[in-house]
């Protein structure tokens, strides 16, 4: 296990969401939502792995 695991992986998902109630717009505004906290995700994981790989090249050497 790394620095950056988590110590304590999550054993519960999150319910998913009730959509029938939505309408186009609100489903539209929520998969905007969605995306932007997917891309959000991506670049705290690329930030890690640089940090990680950083601190494996001080090592290597």
């Amino acid at each position: 296990m790394s620095f950056f695991d988590d110590p304590e992986p999550r054993t519960q998902k999150p319910k998913p969401k009730d959509l029938s109630g939505m309408s186009i717009a609100e489903l539209g505004d929520y998969v905007a939502a969605l995306r932007a906290e997917i891309t959000r995700a991506e670049e705290a994981v690329a930030a890690k792995r640089r940090a990680a790989e950083g601190a494996q090249s001080v090592f290597k050497s």
